[in-house]
């Protein structure tokens, strides 16, 4: 291989390793208490289906949210809403996705008029300083 890598492998300061064990020691608490917060929200939703489970399919379903209940319909009332308004907002203010880009590449080769890849800009007008 290459002559002259004697940099490759060199062990890193005191530091820098207390820097990376710390971080991985966070990330490993962090993982833990992601863990006990699923096994309790399923422990909670099994306590749920095992009290509706005998009742009558035809049902409403509430949701408490923000001390507010709402019917189960209106969620995917607001969700479509919301969608649908990110949809128009994209369209006037021409943003695209970093995926979007890449699937229209040679166009993007084309023209390259200072996109910023992956980055959420204001409206496409050009400025003039």
């Amino acid at each position: 291989m290459a002559s002259g890598g004697g940099g490759l492998r060199e062990p890193p300061n005191e530091q820098a390793v207390l820097n990376i064990y710390e971080a991985m020691r966070s990330e490993l608490s962090q993982i833990y208490s992601n863990i006990t917060d699923l096994e309790m929200q399923v422990s909670e939703h099994s306590l749920v289906i095992n009290a509706i489970q005998p009742l009558d399919q035809s049902r409403k379903c509430f949701r408490m949210i923000g001390g507010v209940l709402v019917e189960r319909t209106v969620l995917y009332e607001t969700l479509e809403k919301k969608k649908k308004d990110m949809t128009e907002f994209e369209a006037k203010n021409q943003i695209r996705l970093r995926k979007q880009d890449d699937s229209n590449k040679e166009e993007g080769d084309k023209k390259k008029e200072g996109n910023a890849q992956g980055v959420l800009v204001g409206a496409a007008a050009t400025s003039s300083q």
